[in-house]
């Protein structure tokens, strides 16, 4: 068994930008175990498999080290080879994954996620988290991942983690966000617990930050960046319970997965 693989630069319009992205477009699943083999293989901060169910195409995503729930950028990506290199009919394509419907769209040069928006619950301030963080923390909340603001997008981009620290905390990740300089809000996102340090540009961090800035600044159509070493750009709308994320994409990699043994096939 051999299989086909496509990496993608996602929320990018260029190569060597936004948040790569592994694709495997499968016929049937793998043994889970054998697909989080190939994703620590890879060793992107996503790899996402999807198997045709219907009219819908269902997702898993996995990190190096352990499947996720939900995840932006590597479904940007699988709707990205799905319509470039597999010719999918139409607009639109829904996945089902463990969070439930996903959908992503065609608008013009943009794809754009379509995902629950989440509340977030006020949580107190700890001295682990600011000593992990190492910045001044001005407040923090909890959805499926930890949202802390900051004072400034000056601090977002000054701040270097303690990464074995912030893996000693309770969550599986760590947003931190503050008013941008040039878009509405900047983030970076951390999740060292589950395999990676820093991720460049994390389109689920934004079912919570997009709620959070539309509610802080009075609008529903904000511009964000996520302003990783990579970097990336964000066009954001929230509508009632769900949120959309609009970015470019990039296919700048194609090949092959090698199983069986060597010189088996050629």
């Amino acid at each position: 068994m051999n299989l086909d693989f496509h990496q993608v630069d996602a929320f990018s319009s260029q190569p060597f930008a936004g948040n790569p992205a592994m694709v495997y477009r499968l016929d049937a699943w793998l043994a889970d175990e054998l697909m989080q083999h190939i994703a620590a293989e890879h060793n992107l901060s996503e790899t996402a498999f999807m198997v045709r169910e219907g009219s819908r195409w269902h997702i898993r995503w996995f990190t190096p080290g352990a499947e996720v729930a939900l995840c932006g950028h590597a479904t940007l990506a699988a709707a990205k080879v799905l319509f470039e290199l597999y010719d999918e009919p139409g607009q639109r394509i829904e996945f089902i994954c463990k969070s439930g419907v996903l959908a992503v769209s065609r608008e013009d040069e943009l794809l754009v996620l379509d995902f629950p928006a989440l509340s977030v619950q006020p949580l107190a301030v700890s001295l682990e988290l600011e000593q992990a963080l190492g910045v001044s923390v001005i407040s923090a909340m909890l959805a499926d991942k930890l949202l802390v603001v900051l004072d400034s997008e000056q601090s977002v981009r000054a701040c270097n983690p303690d990464f074995a620290a912030l893996a000693r905390l309770p969550w599986s990740g760590v947003i931190i966000t503050a008013r941008g300089e040039a878009h509405d809000f900047v983030s970076r996102f951390f999740a060292p617990a589950i395999g990676v340090n820093e991720d460049p540009v994390t389109g689920s961090a934004h079912c919570s930050l997009i709620p959070y800035w539309a509610q802080r600044l009075k609008k529903s159509m904000l511009s964000a960046y996520q302003c990783s070493a990579r970097g990336g750009e964000l066009q954001c709308r929230l509508e009632g319970e769900r949120v959309m994320i609009g970015g470019q994409a990039r296919l700048v990699a194609s090949g092959r997965l090698w199983l069986e043994p060597a010189g088996s096939e050629r």
